[in-house]
């Protein structure tokens, strides 16, 4: 994998024997580093989704306010807005 960055994390005896049972033979995975990325990309995932929840949320919020308290807006209105959030 070009580009790729290792990162050491430590783990205490416990979590350590939790990654374990999903690794070889017995787990889904085949080595750690594959478990590890594996739980990254279903929280970049998580994370993902949530944001467009949120997204989902506020253009409801939007599309259901009255034509009246519209104002028009910017694309800098709208960063400048988020950055103070």
């Amino acid at each position: 994998m070009s580009g790729a960055t290792t990162m050491t994390v430590r783990l205490n005896p416990s979590l350590y024997d939790f990654v374990r049972t999903h690794i070889g033979q017995n787990g889904t995975y085949e080595n750690i580093s594959e478990y590890i990325r594996s739980l990254i990309r279903r929280d970049k995932e998580q994370a993902e989704q949530a944001a467009c929840e949120r997204l989902k949320i506020e253009l409801q919020h939007a599309f259901s306010a009255p034509e009246e308290t519209y104002q028009p807006l910017t694309a800098d209105d709208i960063i400048c807005r988020h950055i103070t959030r």
